[in-house]
């Protein structure tokens, strides 16, 4: 691969994560009031921006909008798919609403299939060396 290429390819990479990092912080704004009056509307729009752009919390605060509003499906899509994002406080809550009755089993065995995927995704020896090298130094 070219070093322009590279380049390039890096630059993309780091605007995909400041652009999700944008939008993480003006739902933080819209949500407190910090820009003015609260404004929901604003709110939600940066959410669902983060989210698409694959960020779990911001599928999972989806998720969470979604329950407060009554549209329990659609809680627990965004959870699911936040879940299978390796995120870990939405399995606990697609945990709680099986417990509850308001996920299938079906959907909630899916889900920590998909979460654990993604979990053993991110493991590797250098990740393994640094966390063993982190406890030492404690």
């Amino acid at each position: 691969m070219k070093e322009t290429t590279r380049g390039l390819l890096n630059i993309t990479q780091r605007q995909l994560s400041w652009g999700m990092l944008h939008r993480i912080i003006y739902y933080q704004l819209y949500r407190g009031g910090l820009c003015g009056e609260k404004d929901e509307k604003k709110e939600v729009y940066h959410l669902e921006r983060a989210a698409i752009g694959g960020h779990p919390g911001a599928r999972h605060n989806l998720g969470c909008k979604e329950a407060e509003n009554g549209n329990y499906e659609r809680a627990t899509r965004h959870l699911i798919i936040a879940a299978s994002l390796g995120h870990e406080p939405s399995i606990e809550m697609l945990k709680a609403n099986y417990t509850k009755g308001n996920v299938s089993k079906a959907d909630f065995a899916a889900a920590l299939r998909a979460h654990q995927a993604a979990i053993d995704a991110t493991k590797s020896p250098q990740r393994e060396a640094a966390e063993k090298w982190e406890k030492q130094q404690k």
